[in-house]
């Protein structure tokens, strides 16, 4: 009994470094602040009219993942230039500024110009987070905060936005993104408080451009070099194919398709997040295995099928079917990180890191364009169609990685 709790507390072991704790809760603030900022705009924009909802919704998560795939690079070289801790609280007073702003647009042009804006800003505080991990705690804590940070950050990104439809449901569609302004501001102060020789060594002012470059294509290959890590990442496009659709397409399925209001979007978010928190925890316990291919595989189908069927079923079904929704994903994209820190070598796992959140992107700069194509075009069979590609990918995985495992020497 006693090593069942230390092995569920153990990543908790790393919040005891006060520098690395104050770190974690603001980054965990600002995530939830993503996910106010994401459930706002899907209200918001449905505000702009029902039929260009998912066009606008698309086309700004569209816009967010474009600024992370083009600027995160860059913030590791200006973290290397000046101070991290000014860069860190700086972007967070920068997104509040613009968060503020969204309650007053009333044209689309200006929703596209604050979502880019706001995700330059976030494109930089990421990686400078993370790269600051390594400074603040010692070998012996390294992995556990790490792990519990992407732990955070996977759970956040499918339960924040059930956390923020229940605000939705108190505050209303664009009162929700003063909520959002004020999490930047706690988590900007959680950062003011930390002191910044703490979070940064001095840094050799040699080999920089040439070693990044070099860096960013080796952690390309090494990503793509191993067959698990390239199974599981295939299987994170297949989610995000059918997770674009959640995201892009919920919001006007609830108030076109099934005639109800916003409280009803905000349940149905919830229910997903629930679904997600719960496979979150459960997940690693499930899957033991060397390859997690039950945990790939069992989420994306599960994902996949729920989708397919929503169009046909009324809201009370939705609720259930979007809490194993919820499930799926979870399942479905959580073991690539573990899988990462696994079978790649201690010295080699950053760069791999930074060119896994790197694709992990662009699957979803891809799928959420797919998303609004068909929540435009097949309003009555969106999640059908976005269900049934994503069935069809998944088996052209399982296809490829069966062909693949046959050539493996054991």
């Amino acid at each position: 009994m006693n090593n069942k709790l230390s092995t569920l507390t153990e990543p908790f072991a790393a919040l005891k470094n006060r520098v690395f704790a104050g770190l974690y809760f603001a980054e965990s603030i600002s995530l939830l602040g993503d996910a106010f900022t994401w459930v706002g705009l899907a209200l918001l924009s449905y505000q702009f009219g029902k039929e260009k909802s998912a066009i606008i919704l698309a086309t700004a998560l569209t816009l967010r993942v474009t600024a992370f795939i083009i600027f995160s690079p860059f913030a590791g070289v200006l973290a290397d230039r000046m101070s991290r801790k000014t860069i860190l609280y700086t972007t967070h007073f920068i997104r509040m500024a613009i968060v503020a702003c969204l309650p007053f647009v009333n044209q689309e042009w200006q929703i596209y110009a604050l979502v880019f804006l706001l995700n330059v800003f976030n494109a930089f505080f990421t990686p400078t987070y993370r790269a600051v991990i390594p400074q603040v705690t010692d070998h012996a804590h390294y992995r556990q905060a790490v792990g519990l940070s992407t732990a955070t950050f996977q759970i956040l990104g499918v339960l924040g936005p059930g956390l923020a439809g229940i605000l939705a449901v108190w505050f209303g569609a664009r009162e929700i993104f003063f909520v959002d302004a004020g999490s930047f501001v706690i988590a900007a102060i959680l950062i003011l408080l930390l002191p910044a020789n703490k979070l940064q060594k001095p840094v050799r002012q040699n080999e920089k451009t040439f070693t990044a470059w070099h860096d960013a294509i080796k952690g390309i290959r090494l990503l793509f070099k191993n067959p698990l890590i390239r199974f599981a990442l295939f299987i994170e496009f297949v989610s995000a194919i059918a997770g674009a659709q959640i995201l892009v397409n919920t919001v006007g399925h609830i108030k076109s398709g099934l005639h109800l209001d916003d409280k009803h979007y905000g349940w149905v978010m919830a229910a997903f997040g629930i679904g997600a928190s719960i496979a979150a925890f459960v997940a690693g316990s499930l899957d033991k295995t060397k390859t997690r291919r039950l945990s790939l595989i069992v989420g994306a189908l599960v994902l996949a099928i729920t989708i397919s069927i929503t169009n046909f079923v009324g809201y009370p079904v939705m609720l259930i079917l979007w809490l194993f929704a919820g499930l799926g994903q979870s399942l479905a994209e959580m073991p690539s990180e573990t899988l990462i820190g696994e079978n790649i070598a201690d010295n080699e796992q950053g760069k791999v890191y930074g060119s896994h959140f790197a694709f992990s992107h662009l699957w979803w700069a891809i799928a959420y364009p797919m998303a609004g194509f068909m929540g435009s075009h097949f309003p009555g069979l969106d999640f059908f169609y976005g269900g049934i590609l994503s069935i069809i990918l998944l088996g052209a995985a399982l296809l490829f990685y069966t062909n693949k495992a046959k050539n493996i020497p054991r």
